[in-house]
């Protein structure tokens, strides 16, 4: 039987058929909030290059998490903008192999740096006279590639397991990128392995960082509460809402997709579901950033002043 078996090269990405007279609407709507991300990242990574004030660990680390947002919204809108308006679908085996590891890749990476984020506020506020020993130039480097080395070793486990089980006849993927759940699903073996391991590791991916985050702040709060002054006590939740905020918003969305049944009807509203963290988390995220960050809106509107009313 396996002899006789068709080996799949391609696939067809369904994405939004189901909605043709949405199509155009959807494209205008998605190109619309995709440029208004890539404008917003390049505002924050901007600013921050160029404020030398800002060339401290979060904002660092807030650099870093812009650059893999940008990247992280590349790997999937263009293509889903293309597929709204062409009639062809398509997309290869290599294509869906490389989408695939490159969406996870930075999804895993933007965890991890959101990770290391509250690890870094947990040290600038509960270790204050430290934090500049702890957390030093060499430790932001180290856990900046950390981030984006343990992002990707967990893509290609990921994207390992779902591409070592055949594919014969069906190709039709029920979604508008090639996510591993629903792609792992046309898979023609009885053995559910592959999707039992899929399951598991993004759940407790996202669930340990998660936690962790949660930890830290925990101990920030303990800490936040035991200060005497009013005005100390505002400014450290002022230096850590923005972050708060993104960290509810990113795994909040993420959890819809991960952590919901994996029936069939559920596998078919995955492409609806998908939609808040593959396109609202990243537009999102740089607007929290801007506006609820003292330094960056400061930091804006001195290049806008430089920029447009010279002195």
């Amino acid at each position: 039987m396996k002899r006789n078996q068709t080996h799949v090269t391609e696939f067809i990405l369904i994405g939004f058929s189901m909605f043709p007279d949405l199509q155009p609407f959807l494209f205008v709507t998605f190109f619309i909030l995709y440029i208004l991300t890539l404008m917003g990242n390049a505002l924050i990574m901007t600013v921050i290059g160029l404020d030398r004030s800002l060339h401290v660990p979060m904002y660092i680390f807030l650099f870093a998490l812009s650059v893999s947002e940008t990247f992280y919204s590349f790997a999937i809108v263009p293509k889903m903008l293309v597929d709204l308006v062409s009639v062809s679908k398509i997309i290869s085996f290599a294509g869906c192999a490389a989408q695939m590891i490159f969406f996870l890749g930075l999804g895993g990476t933007n965890c991890l740096i959101l990770t290391f984020m509250g690890y870094d506020r947990f040290l600038a506020i509960c270790y204050p006279l430290r934090y500049s020993i702890l957390m030093n130039v060499r430790v932001i480097v180290w856990l900046v590639a950390i981030s984006w080395v343990g992002g990707f070793l967990i893509s290609l486990t990921e994207a390992a397991v779902v591409f070592s089980v055949p594919y014969c006849s069906s190709n039709t993927v029920n979604h508008f990128f090639c996510h591993m759940r629903t792609v792992v699903k046309l898979a023609c073996s009885d053995d559910n392995t592959a999707q039992v391991i899929i399951s598991v590791i993004p759940t407790v991916g996202l669930a340990g960082s998660f936690l962790f985050i949660m930890l830290t702040y925990a101990f920030i709060l303990s800490t936040i509460l035991s200060t005497p002054s009013t005005e100390s006590r505002q400014k450290a939740f002022s230096t850590c809402a923005a972050h708060l905020t993104v960290v509810i918003v990113h795994y909040g969305f993420s959890a819809i997709v991960y952590f919901k049944s994996n029936t069939k009807d559920s596998l078919d509203n995955d492409a609806l579901v998908s939609l808040p963290y593959t396109i609202i988390t990243p537009f999102l995220s740089p607007i929290i950033f801007t506006l609820r960050n003292k330094d960056i809106k400061i930091a804006v509107r001195k290049r806008v002043s430089q920029k447009f009313f010279p002195q």
